[in-house]
């Protein structure tokens, strides 16, 4: 059977014609003003990324642009012209696609039969042609650099979340019709770094060929390597449309939440002298020797690489990994940490890195999350009392602003940034004398990242022992009254608020000499 040939790579149109642009664009959701007169281009052989909080408008103008809701106003142009968009399919006749960020995947089939569903080579008796489709797969996956981080033969059901988004992208690309835009909606959330390294190399193809990509991120170090020119909604208007090379950080953020990024940070010092974690020449499997103190109403930031074994001390003070010797007290008793539950029992707190496999029940209410580690003091006989229950998740859902249209709500309806919070109602509830907070801002727009920081700076205030790790720098400057780097699992130095800045923290992250040339008050026993 002869193979079609592939679709003709776009290159941009003449006389400098906009590609895929919004004119006028506005949505209401009954009373709801989603988007008001948006007028945004996308221009082709162009990345052009798409900021704002969540609920900034950005969904609702790419579900516009793909033809999954109709505008209440303004129109969507296709190189100069209106394109009229009542479906997806629509949108996928004229050439836009969006690849979402939950795939729609066939579980029983394997790879190759769910990025070519509904264009399978058959033979002339019109059976699956799998020789055809064999060549197909093998020649796309090697052509969009998949090849070494997707099986053609897996089934959909064995992906990972990765995979299945790698799919999405290739069902986008090996259609019938050659994209001219494509959306990229928060790609690199579930993605390792070898496979965020695949996708920026094809979406660098993909600007080359003359495609309009639309790439919607939190991430600004993401958007600062790819994007070339940064579009930011905000309550759904345009902010502004920047040139990525001519702005920076506290530009973005003073456009989608109208202030400065410093100010985002409203630390104060308030820490007394109580210590109430003290470390000594901790040893886990991963930890090396560790030590360190965390005073009453002290932010200590722990620093390093990827690898550095933060993450690994804290699941050790959190009772889920074994302690191989060393001691861990708090406020003076030294702990026997078997499991998380006697660190609960102590009063230790830990939201992990990964909220969602880690913290979070997600098809259980806020109400059901929020209580978990409280059960005990709002149970009488063993049963629960549901209205205290519900009384002490309405208080901290109120007090953190989750926004959910009540407790009952499942927590997998809401957004990261919301979902981050039901994570710390659920330990402010218990009121912990140590939080510890792994990655806290990961994956939640700059609005609720403002709003964790106020969570943390007032924990700090009223007494508690904030112990925080943090892969970016700005937020480890900006939280933090002491900083200590790690390592491989060892501690390579501790700086003071007053002493840090990026090139001290990344010297010691990157330190060839383990050994500090000096030690840190932790391990001296004095007060810092």
């Amino acid at each position: 059977m002869t193979t079609p040939p592939p679709p003709p790579a776009p290159v941009p149109p003449p006389g400098g014609s906009p590609g895929l642009s919004a004119e006028g664009v506005s949505k209401r959701f009954g009373p709801v003003r989603a988007l008001e007169d948006v007028t945004l281009a996308f221009p082709p052989g162009r990345v052009t990324a798409l900021m704002g909080e969540n609920g900034a408008g950005k969904s609702t103008l790419l579900r516009i642009l793909t033809g999954d809701h109709l505008p209440t106003g303004g129109r969507v142009l296709l190189d100069g012209r209106p394109v009229d968009l009542h479906s997806p399919q629509d949108a996928h006749r004229a050439g836009i696609r969006i690849i979402p960020q939950e795939p729609e995947i066939i579980p029983h089939v394997p790879v190759a039969e769910n990025v070519y569903a509904g264009a399978l080579p058959r033979t002339r008796l019109r059976r699956l042609d799998r020789a055809e489709l064999r060549r197909r797969i093998t020649a796309d996956l090697a052509r969009l650099g998949f090849d070494t981080v997707l099986d053609p033969d897996l089934l959909g059901s064995e992906l990972t979340a990765a995979q299945r988004q790698l799919v999405e992208i290739m069902r986008a690309l090996t259609g019938a019709v050659a994209p001219r835009a494509i959306a990229f909606d928060e790609p690199t959330s579930s993605l390792s770094e070898h496979e965020v390294e695949a996708l920026f190399a094809l979406i660098g193809r993909l600007r080359d060929q003359g495609i309009a990509v639309v790439y919607v991120s939190h991430r600004m170090k993401e958007i600062f390597r790819l994007a070339d020119r940064i579009a930011v909604l905000r309550d759904g208007r345009v902010a502004g449309v920047v040139e990525a090379s001519a702005t920076d950080e506290n530009e973005l953020v003073r456009l989608m939440v109208g202030r400065d990024l410093s100010s985002l940070f409203v630390r104060r010092q308030v820490a007394t002298e109580r210590v109430v974690l003290d470390v000594r020449d901790l040893r886990t499997d991963d930890v090396h020797g560790v030590s360190l103190s965390v005073r009453a109403g002290e932010v200590v930031a722990l620093a390093g690489l990827i690898g550095a074994g933060r993450s690994e001390l804290a699941l050790a003070l959190a009772g889920d990994a074994p302690i191989r010797s060393g001691t861990v007290a708090l406020d003076g008793e030294v702990l026997r940490l078997r499991n998380p539950g006697d660190a609960i029992a102590a009063g230790i707190g830990l939201a992990p890195e990964e909220r969602k496999a880690q913290a979070l029940f997600l098809q259980r209410t806020i109400r059901d999350n929020t209580s978990l580690v409280s059960l005990r003091r709002l149970s009488r006989r063993r049963f629960v009392r549901r209205r205290q229950e519900r009384a002490l998740a309405q208080e901290y859902a109120d007090r953190l602003r989750v926004r959910a249209p009540s407790v009952e709500a499942e927590v997998r309806t809401l957004s990261g940034g919301n979902q981050q919070k039901v994570v710390l109602a659920r330990w402010l509830a218990r009121k912990p004398g140590l939080l510890i907070l792994d990655e806290p801002t990961r994956g939640v727009d700059i609005g609720a990242k403002a709003e964790i920081y106020q969570i943390i700076a007032d924990l700090a205030r009223e007494g508690t022992a904030v112990l925080v790790i943090s892969s970016e720098l700005t937020e480890v400057l900006g939280l933090a009254d002491r900083i200590v780097v790690m390592q491989n699992g060892r501690t390579t130095g501790e700086l003071t608020r007053e002493q840090a800045t990026e090139e001290a923290v990344l010297a010691l992250a990157m330190a060839d000499d383990l050994a500090p040339a000096a030690p840190s008050p932790a391990q001296t026993g004095e007060t810092p």
